[in-house]
């Protein structure tokens, strides 16, 4: 049974890479086959186990799917909202100047996407920043190559700080880091992000013309992207202090959104804010639904614990890049909680690069990441072989941010 759920998970996997070929949409693939896969379970339950362990299992994997969702709903709404708005343009237009070459804009993006993943969580930093490549409307092959690299300095970024990446957070409660060493792990994860972008612009040539475009002056529009901005903040302070999920605070915002919307557009038509919530991209939720459902049925046969045994085979320098490269196949939370779980001796500069790997690994395909995930969604050139032909430069700036974390590690222990 074991081998069969294993193939469910290849084949799902290799429907997503065929999705060009086969043209059936990834969410139906992934979403038929991750419910397959818990159905056999159920019908075949492994030695030792019953239906009601099972579905103790599949309640604890089906609570972290639906706060996912939640997050990405309550995320992807305010967004949908600010590009309705033009609110992303009109900030653009204020800080970038009207003409620029290609190349520098590659470097700005790049810096504005790490920074600003620092901060605030991966999933609303990548869709900030996708909302800024999109409204510059470049022709697809470029806009492709900016987002691949949001993916990448978005996944970076979140390394540096336990408020920027959940698996950076795991590892941090663990005591396995402190908090000024991942400070000083921002110097080759910026590094790292620099030199993609370098290597991403070498072909890029022209010249980028900022025109403004005229928008309605809102200010209840302004009152709104106050409100998303104030959300982020609280996301961040509201964790650190007292732990309060960031699902809640930012469900909270979305609701004081929704109440402005009915309050100040009482005798106007032109908005019903609840009408951004339909426009939002449900294939890709029920694409991560597909996708996680795969990934806990994995960590509930072992398979997941059975990686860990590479640890037996390599040094823990090597295992560690093994990791961050296997986190682009495999959910990087699950993943390292089964490494903190297997009790795993390293010391503080092993634990470091280990937070580099798995943090940043999963960049290396448009699937191991939800920034990758959700980049997918929003621009449509982008596919699993269209972002897989940028894989080879992309492990190229992974490795130097490796080795990077690396000599930092070693530097201060």
């Amino acid at each position: 049974m074991q081998t069969l759920l294993l193939a469910i998970a290849g084949l799902a996997f290799l429907m997503i890479v065929l999705e060009d070929v086969i043209h059936i949409n990834k969410a139906k693939t992934t979403l038929f086959l991750g419910t397959l896969a818990w159905l056999l379970l159920f019908l075949f339950p492994p030695h030792g186990a019953d239906s009601h362990l099972i579905q103790e299992k599949l309640d604890e994997n089906i609570l972290e799917i639906a706060s996912l969702w939640l997050f990405l709903m309550a995320a992807m709404t305010f967004v949908a909202f600010l590009n309705h708005q033009g609110l992303i343009e009109t900030l653009i237009y204020k800080v970038l100047p009207k003409r620029l070459s290609e190349r520098k804009l590659m470097f700005l993006v790049a810096g504005f996407a790490f920074f600003f993943s620092s901060l605030s969580d991966n999933i609303t930093a990548t869709l900030i920043s996708i909302a800024l490549v999109l409204s510059l409307k470049m022709e697809a092959k470029k806009t492709v190559r900016f987002a691949v690299l949001v993916v990448f300095a978005v996944n970076s970024g979140g390394v540096a700080l336990i408020t920027g990446d959940v698996t950076t957070l795991m590892i941090f409660m663990q005591q396995k880091v402190a908090i000024d060493d991942l400070l000083w792990l921002s110097l080759p994860a910026l590094a790292s992000v620099m030199l993609l972008a370098g290597m991403l612009s070498i072909k890029l040539k022209g010249e980028v013309v900022i025109s403004p475009s005229p928008r309605r002056d809102d200010k209840v529009g302004m009152m709104i992207a106050c409100i998303f901005l104030l959300t982020i903040i609280s996301t961040i302070i509201l964790n650190v202090i007292a732990a309060v999920p960031p699902l809640l605070t930012f469900l909270f915002g979305l609701s004081i959104m929704f109440l402005i919307g009915r309050l100040c557009y009482r005798d106007d038509e032109r908005e019903s804010l609840l009408d951004y919530i339909r426009v939002i991209e449900f294939d890709t939720l029920l694409f991560f639904l597909g996708i996680l459902l795969l990934v806990g049925m994995m960590k509930e046969i072992g398979v997941l614990d059975s990686l860990v045994r590479i640890y037996e085979v390599l040094p823990n320098t090597g295992a560690n890049f093994v990791m961050g490269l296997l986190s682009s196949l495999v959910d990087n939370v699950p993943l390292t909680a089964a490494l903190l779980k297997s009790d795993i001796s390293m010391d503080a500069a092993n634990w470091l690069t280990l937070t580099y790997a798995v943090g940043v690994g999963g960049s290396l395909l448009v699937i191991g990441s939800a920034a990758g995930i959700v980049a997918m969604s929003k621009v449509e050139a982008i596919t699993f072989i269209s972002f897989m032909r940028y894989s080879l430069i992309i492990l190229v700036a992974y490795t130097v941010g490796f080795a990077g974390s690396y000599l930092v590690g070693h530097t201060l222990h």
